[in-house]
């Protein structure tokens, strides 16, 4: 099975219509037979039909050219050949080329089988020229025609009994890319899909083989056969390459339909005489509506800026540029630009919100896979590649159900204190799956260098070992076993430690089960999840809030001084700035707005009040714009902020007016919760929400209006997620009422709209 043999039965094909030509006694000079489609292009499988034209310049009597007609197609059909056949003069070809985007599609494919070459090269030349002439039009038309059959069709990659042809990254779509590539609109790299295209036609040959028949769907009872007569050591490794062959189509054809759509257009659809470009971090930028990594980049110096990219383009809505993505593989192929092992953090946080982005993440992460850049960073995931999951539950391969498990859980981070555990779990929950042993403790084995390997501590990698190997305990407890009896609650309870990964595994099991499909996840099982989960959270007896920071004697020292002082610690990837400032009405607002001010990205704090003073430990990164930063530059900042804080909103102002003009993707809205029983002579509020410019800034600046105190404050980033914990007081000391509580909760919530 391969291109040779379909090659040679296009050759017989040629050979019988020529014979029959020359018995026929048509002239040379007035007819001409021409292949089409797939038989055009020399691609014949067992079942295909002869697509042909027969071309005539006019001069034929009807009669005539019914009898030479005859003579060529009644000794094919009694051979018992299909044969889809058209009949027309050269202006009857440019006719029906101009009104039915089949023909068109078909007639890019043309070339002379025998017979009057002129009349062929005619039909050639006036094909190309009306298929590029009109390309604006044409290519609308093929894509909603592309859109409509892969509705009908399902896409390929995913579906237990696939069409090899009409689904979606099937051998149609392949010729859809060579006439979209023929239009000249835009170029397109075909020979990327080679192998994809030689794998789906040698399937496709293969089927038709051992079914006899021309069909193209691939139904189970055919799967080990087709297996069987090309090589294969079952139809799981067969699926897993029909599966990878389709994506690497679909992927293909993504990516050139939106560089197509946005071509020289800025992010309003407008056409640009020059491509607009914004610099959105180091080496990083956005072009023609693409992320771009910058030509002059330094993958070995920066070994970050891959994952800096993906994790932009994710949150931003947008495709990494193809080009980008190439340069990035050949760096990686070539030894440059290796991650460390183990990760930096700015790494492992990149990582987190390309995860985190929900829905935008999946074309994101598909082409880090198309171009193998994934598999350099995390070799790991190869092994489930388009893992078939032949089972009627699972709608995907185990690969992309993963991913899918991730989107769903960037859904649910606001109901969780470590969104970070959350999203790298239900990315890799399946990662043991692939072996006769139980995935989910291969899986608790396979995870822990992984997590290792990217960053994570020890207390970190427990939890994630839990969850990865325990992702289907409260599904099946919740539905095999009684609710009602005491045991069931303890069992799961024993194996829970805390709050925290209670609040982690319910929610993985949630986007896990929706994930999977209806079938497997339902109002009726969600309900009976969460009520095991109610009652478990009844049996175990810690808190999720964080408890206010500790003070060394050094720091309360200089707190008890009362000055202004700052030290920075440089830590490679970060900076830890200690700020001791003298206490006063908004001051965490204030120096979180000096920070943003200075380009610096703040990824934790941890504050508080003291004496007169309050002392401050920052952990920021600074952007690729920001100052070289010193001691000196941010006690300047600081003190200037302290005297004039309508100066610093101003500042920050057109800072978030600047972010507001790049795209944005949905994110569950903000949460914020008041807790009036968790400390004994303060609130606490915390506020878990999507990072955004000045977040922190906008926080501070509503519980300043709300005219209460901040007593203590730990702020945390992961990823592109937020969470801020704030011990707060009134002015004279105390906590608040109910009803304070509940009016500032609703003014921070207005702030972060």
């Amino acid at each position: 099975m391969g291109t040779r043999e379909r090659r040679n039965r296009s050759n017989e094909g040629d050979l019988l219509l020529t014979s029959l030509f020359q018995e026929s006694g048509a002239n040379i000079e007035e007819v001409a037979i021409a292949a089409v489609g797939g038989f055009g292009r020399g691609e014949l499988s067992p079942g295909s039909d002869l697509d042909i034209v027969i071309l005539h310049n006019g001069s034929l009597p009807e009669v005539q050219l019914g009898e030479l007609v005859n003579k060529i197609l009644y000794p094919i059909w009694d051979k018992k050949i299909k044969v889809d056949y058209s009949v027309r003069t050269r202006a009857e070809v440019r006719a029906a080329a101009s009104d039915d985007l089949k023909v068109i599609l078909g007639l890019l494919d043309i070339r002379l089988v025998c017979g009057s070459a002129d009349l062929v090269a005619g039909v050639q030349i006036d094909a190309l020229d009306e298929w590029r002439k009109n390309s604006k039009g044409r290519l609308v038309e093929l894509e909603r025609s592309l859109t409509e059959r892969h509705q009908r069709f399902g896409e390929l990659a995913y579906l237990l009994e696939p069409d090899l042809k009409e689904a979606r990254g099937g051998l149609r779509d392949i010729t859809a890319l060579r006439a979209i590539h023929k239009s000249g609109t835009i170029l397109i790299p075909i020979e990327k899909i080679s192998v994809a295209e030689s794998i789906l036609a040698n399937v496709r040959e293969a089927l038709h083989t051992v079914s006899g028949r021309d069909k193209d769907k691939l139904f189970f009872q055919e799967q080990d056969k087709v297996a069987a007569l090309l090589g294969y050591s079952d139809a799981d490794a067969l699926m897993s390459e029909v599966a990878q062959a389709a994506r690497s189509v679909d992927y293909l054809l993504d990516s050139t339909w939106y560089r197509y759509a946005h071509k020289g257009k800025d992010g309003a659809g407008r056409f640009l005489r020059r491509v607009r470009t914004t610099t959105i971090s180091r080496d990083i930028s956005v072009s023609n509506q693409e992320v771009v990594i910058d030509t002059n980049a330094d993958f070995a110096g920066d070994p970050v800026i891959g994952l800096r990219a993906a994790a932009s383009a994710a949150q931003l809505g947008l495709p990494l540029s193809m080009d980008s993505l190439e340069r990035l593989s050949e760096s990686l192929q070539n030894g440059l630009g290796h991650l460390p092992n183990p990760w930096p953090r700015d790494a492992r946080e990149n990582l987190i919100s390309l995860i985190g982005a929900g829905a935008a993440m999946v074309q994101v992460f598909e082409a880090l896979d198309q171009e193998e850049v994934l598999f350099a960073w995390i070799p790991e995931w190869k092994a489930v590649r388009s893992l078939p999951q032949r089972n009627v539950l699972h709608r995907h391969t185990v690969d992309r159900h993963m991913v899918e498990t991730a989107v769903h859980a960037a859904a649910l981070t606001r109901k969780v204190h470590r969104p970070d555990l959350l999203l790298f779990s239900a990315l890799f929950h399946d990662i043991g799956k692939g072996t006769e042993e139980d995935h989910s403790e291969r899986g608790e084995r396979l995870i822990e260098p992984l997590a290792l390997r990217i960053g994570f501590s020890t207390d970190d990698i427990a939890t994630i070992k839990l969850l990865v190997k325990h992702h289907l305990l409260l599904s099946a407890t919740a539905t095999r076993r009684d609710l009602d009896d005491p045991a069931t609650i303890t069992s799961v309870a024993e194996v829970i430690p805390d709050l925290q990964s209670l609040e982690l595994l319910h929610a993985l099991s949630i986007a896990d089960g929706e994930a999977t499909g209806r079938a497997a996840w339902s109002d009726w099982k969600a309900s009976l999840v969460a009520e095991l989960v109610k009652r478990v959270e009844k049996a175990i007896t810690d808190n999720t809030v964080a408890q206010q920071p500790e003070l060394t004697d050094a720091q309360r020292a200089r707190a008890e001084s009362g000055v202004l002082s700052v030290s920075i610690e440089d830590r490679g990837d970060v900076y830890a700035i200690e700020i001791v400032v003298p206490d006063s009405t908004g001051l965490l607002s204030i120096v979180a707005g000096v920070l943003n001010v200075m380009r610096l990205d703040v990824r934790s704090a941890r504050t508080k009040s003291v004496a007169q003073a309050a002392v401050m430990e920052w952990i920021v990164i600074p952007d690729p714009h920001a100052p070289a930063l010193t001691q000196e530059k941010l006690h300047q900042e600081l003190a200037r902020a302290l005297e004039n804080k309508s100066s610093l909103a101003s500042r920050i102002q057109e800072r978030i007016d600047t972010y507001a003009q790049l795209p944005t993707i949905p994110v569950p809205a903000p949460v914020v919760e008041t807790f009036m029983d968790a400390a004994t002579d303060a609130t606490i509020i915390e506020v878990r929400s999507h990072d955004q410019p000045a977040l922190l800034f906008r926080i501070g600046d509503a519980i300043t209006r709300s005219n209460i105190d901040i007593r203590s404050a730990i702020v945390t980033t992961l990823g592109a997620e937020a969470i801020d914990t704030l011990y707060v007081s009134e002015i004279g000391g105390g906590p608040l009422s109910a009803e304070r509580a509940n009016e500032v909760a609703i003014r921070i919530r207005a702030a972060l709209k």
